[in-house]
């Protein structure tokens, strides 16, 4: 008999920094999951701002420390 895997943890935070970073893995990033163009580009944009909002965090958490 095979163990059963958890693939989400119990924890909200753990779950919605797991999504994040699938989010922002860049394997998912060039699948073609969507058909519209229109959505495929609003994710892309997505992506950029949280990559620039985290790169910004990073600058002010050394810049500050």
């Amino acid at each position: 008999m095979e163990k059963a895997v958890i693939l989400w943890s119990t924890n909200p935070e753990a779950m919605f920094i797991k999504r994040i970073l699938t989010y922002l893995n860049p394997a998912t990033m060039f699948q073609k999951s969507e058909h519209n163009f229109n959505t495929r580009m609003m994710h892309g944009i997505n992506r950029i701002s949280i990559f620039v909002f985290l790169f910004c965090l990073v600058v002010m958490l050394i810049k500050f420390l």
